[in-house]
């Protein structure tokens, strides 16, 4: 399968892979420890040192609040500063690849407390900022594909299940969630009443996902809970998501009542 980007996080010899992605000829954002240690050989911006100490002798005009996409909680929203460190000859490392290719170190500071985030890059000279970005902000993607393939595929489950199953009994059970909310006269019987203290609206959920749709067809097609109770455990998950989704907007919000300077790098 043909791929231009290589995103991750950190991982034991990144010296090694990175090597290995230049004579590929292939860009990457990989994720190293704060106490790697960069320098340039620019007269760009000269700097030097370990990424942690690089990120906090930065101007505060380095920095831009840019969004590594869209998330359950809505706009992955960090402050992000890029330090090109030199631009180099694609050839070196590979010979059916000319131009030049920029070596540099992205940073991922948090915008509510600060915690920093370090990834060492590659890409073809010009590359923007936002680019790097978005290819970082990826990994979550490809984390959640790799969900959704254990889930699809049985990874998770400790005995063959026939997928025939799932879908029957999702079929069988998709009225579960307005049940759930609005009980039948007999369930009403054995319940017992208490005293209403004015009209409850029920909690706003967060939209379906591939992932949340998958997990119940897993746990019902394995039979070990009932119906009702997965169906239930569902909808609390997804009520607590979409509180947890409105937390993180209003957040945002108040952060950005603090704005970060634009100027391009």
């Amino acid at each position: 399968m043909p791929f231009t980007w290589v995103a991750a996080d950190s991982v034991y010899g990144v010296g090694d892979i990175e090597m290995a992605l230049r004579r590929a000829g292939k860009g990457y954002v990989l994720g190293v420890n704060a106490t790697h240690h960069f320098r340039s050989w620019t007269a760009r911006r000269p700097v030097a040192g370990t990424a942690e100490n690089i990120a906090r002798t930065l101007p505060k005009s380095a920095w831009r609040r840019l969004s590594a996409g869209a998330g359950t909680k809505g706009a992955r929203l960090h402050d992000w500063a890029y330090c090109e460190l030199a631009d180099l000859d694609a050839s070196d490392y590979r010979n059916a690849q000319a131009g030049l290719w920029t070596r540099g170190l992205l940073i991922r500071r948090n915008i509510a407390d600060g915690d920093m985030a370090f990834f060492s890059t590659w890409c073809p000279a010009g590359t923007g900022i936002k680019a790097l970005v978005k290819v970082e902000g990826h990994r979550w993607t490809i984390e959640d594909s790799f969900e959704t393939t254990k889930t699809s595929s049985g990874l998770i489950i400790t005995k063959p299940v026939p997928a025939r199953l799932a879908s029957a009994r999702l079929t069988g059970h998709a009225r579960l969630r307005h049940a759930g909310r609005n009980p039948s006269l007999c369930q009403r019987r054995v319940t017992p009443k208490k005293a209403i203290q004015g009209t409850q609206r029920a909690p706003p959920l967060i939209r379906w996902s591939i992932q949340e749709i998958r997990r119940i067809a897993v746990r019902l097609a394995q039979r070990r809970i009932h119906p009702a109770h997965v169906i239930a455990w569902s909808l609390w998950r997804r009520a607590h998501q979409a509180a947890a989704q409105t937390a993180h907007i209003n957040k945002n919000r108040n952060c950005n009542a603090r704005p970060v300077a634009e100027v391009p790098i």
